[in-house]
């Protein structure tokens, strides 16, 4: 079986953003709780970063390591042919990424629960775990390729959405040791973006806008207000809409640029990105003047919520450009 594409770039429904945001929360309060007590993560050895994990030591080597490194899980059996050609793979590419991740196996025979809980349904399975959150990778032999790739995005997704850059690996440092790394400091903007994650959390949706904007005020360029403002804003666009209203105006009214935007902004946090995409290019080039502007300027908006480096929006920014000109 092919590795299944993670489907990390973009937040596009109401629980994914709420989740992303207090997953984010948690890991930043791990590791300021480990700073305040004088550790965070140390120096590791290279043995150090492929370790057996069962169900009771599941919540402190994988759960609460999910907020310092992006732990990926080997779901393996003794008896598992494909698994005794992936398992050593994946411990050779763990030590290879040098601490960017860390490689937990678990034995499914022993640890059924574990098991079904992850949903697996058959193995060799592997997942990650990042600040808490589990994310499904692939299932089946994989050649080494492409593990790679999905190993980079995850890698790459851990630490711009979570701050993850992983453990500190000494190749001198002997197994299970430890040498305290020193605290980081908090960044300039930490306690405003916390308390625009606090306001989503509490469903207080404008004061999660304001404090986003209050750090774009003296930050314009800081991707993560950017990010948590536009997906603010649009959870606030469609916070007490009818659905099936905006739909049947959108088809009742096709020439109509509100209705076409509310529906857009609907698809979006229904995660039909490219149905959201597709109804707004279409209505910018049967529009002109200050509607097509209106229209231009929400998908661009929508553009960030998704996030530049999806491939959709590249392909919509196309499609616009086709539309515009």
């Amino acid at each position: 079986m092919q590795p299944r594409n993670m489907s990390m770039s973009g937040v596009v429904d109401l629980a994914a953003v709420k989740a992303a945001q207090e997953a984010k929360a948690k890991a930043e309060q791990a590791r300021a709780e480990a700073a305040r007590q004088g550790g965070g993560p140390g120096a590791v050895s290279p043995a150090d970063l492929v370790i057996d994990v069962d169900e009771a030591g599941f919540e402190r080597d994988v759960l609460q390591r999910s907020a310092e490194v992006p732990v990926v899980i080997d779901f393996w059996a003794e008896w598992c042919e494909p698994c005794k050609q992936l398992s050593p793979l994946l411990e050779r590419l763990t030590v290879e990424y040098n601490g960017r991740l860390l490689l937990a196996k678990i034995d499914v025979d022993a640890n059924q629960m574990l098991m079904q809980q992850f949903g697996v349904q058959g193995i060799p399975a592997v997942f990650a775990v990042v600040a808490g959150q589990a994310l499904p990778l692939f299932q089946g032999a994989a050649g080494e390729a492409q593990i790679r790739e999905t190993l980079d995005q995850l890698v790459a997704v851990a630490e711009q959405r979570f701050g993850l850059t992983g453990l500190t690996v000494d190749p001198d440092a002997e197994p299970g040791g430890a040498q305290t790394a020193p605290a980081v400091p908090e960044g300039p903007y930490d306690a405003l973006l916390e308390a625009a994650v606090q306001a989503l959390d509490a469903g207080d949706l404008a004061g999660a806008v304001q404090a986003y904007k209050n750090v774009l005020a003296d930050d314009p360029a800081n991707s993560e207000a950017k990010l948590g403002l536009a997906q603010a804003e649009l959870l606030q666009r469609v916070q007490g809409l009818d659905p099936q209203q905006v739909r049947k105006d959108a088809a009742d009214r096709p020439t109509d640029v509100q209705a076409q935007i509310a529906a857009a902004d609907l698809d979006l946090v229904g995660g039909h990105v490219e149905d959201a995409f597709g109804r707004l290019i279409e209505t910018v080039a049967r529009t002109a003047g200050d509607d097509r502007d209106a229209v231009r300027l929400r998908l661009l908006e929508l553009f960030e919520v998704v996030g530049a480096d999806d491939p959709r929006v590249a392909a919509a920014r196309r499609a616009l450009a086709r539309a515009l000109f």
